[in-house]
């Protein structure tokens, strides 16, 4: 595995790549999936980075690590803007990176999953249009409404104060039949997101006929990403959305690792 760095629109990407394509047929090209951890638009947080990454690099996705924009620099869709553009470099390069570009996904935790949600429901409004729309997004507890059950830090962080910003950013309010297939998972005892977050995004993909799959863990707690002792938060039950989710996604990209 070789470990590439580039940047979009600014932002720091690390890319995990595998570069078996010349020894194993079946691999010459893979999927790609782009990572974005949580951490409230405030800073990004170590156990959703790399652990995650490598997780799904071991089941044999070509994978990267988006460093988007947070605190003071997270407002005016930048660190949207930031995954689109990721999205595009990767369809752009993906002969060179050995990558099916019609299995482009966005796997986000927490805010990252807001981000990945954002660019699934907003894909169109974008400069980049096609280019930057993901074959699938994957969101592990994501935030996302800006209303009753926000996260409040997360909303403020990424609308920067800005109204308008706070309305298209409740992103149950936009979802369409543009949506990419999406994947969610969500702990019900979770006490920082609620995860009514996740039921109205749910509600809103049904009625728009998104393709979706959703696990809704009882109990469990907030930003358990991988679930193993490694990232500190050990939980075999919960920690089954992986092999959900790699299922899901191996099925979606008709990817057999």
């Amino acid at each position: 595995m070789n470990v590439i760095h580039f940047s979009a629109n600014g932002a720091p990407v690390t890319l995990y790549l595998h570069e078996d394509h010349d020894r194993l047929v079946a691999h010459r090209t893979r999927p790609a999936l782009i990572v974005c951890a949580g951490g409230c638009y405030r800073w990004l947080s170590p156990r959703e980075r790399d652990p995650a990454a490598l997780a799904f690099a071991a089941m044999g996705y070509q994978t990267l690590l988006l460093e988007y924009s947070t605190g003071e620099h997270a407002g005016g869709l930048r660190p949207l803007r930031e995954l689109a553009e990721t999205v595009r470099i990767v369809r752009e390069r993906a002969a060179e990176w050995h990558i099916e570009p019609r299995h482009v996904g966005v796997l986000g935790f927490s805010a990252g999953g807001h981000l990945a949600a954002s660019l699934g429901v907003l894909w169109h409004e974008l400069e980049l249009g096609e280019a930057c729309r993901p074959d699938a997004l994957a969101l592990s507890y994501p935030v996302i409404t800006t209303g009753e059950f926000a996260h409040r830090e997360s909303a403020d962080n990424v609308t920067g104060g800005d109204e308008t910003l706070r309305e298209l950013l409740s992103l149950e309010k936009h979802v369409t039949e543009r949506m990419p297939p999406t994947f969610v998972w969500h702990c019900t005892g979770d006490e920082s997101v609620p995860v009514e977050n996740t039921l109205l995004l749910v509600s809103a993909m049904q009625r728009a006929h998104v393709p979706y799959e959703c696990h809704l863990f009882a109990g469990g707690a907030h930003g358990i990403s991988v679930c193993t002792q490694e990232v500190e938060t050990p939980d075999a039950a919960r920690g089954a959305w992986l092999g959900l989710c790699r299922t899901w996604l191996n099925e979606r990209f008709q990817f057999t690792p």
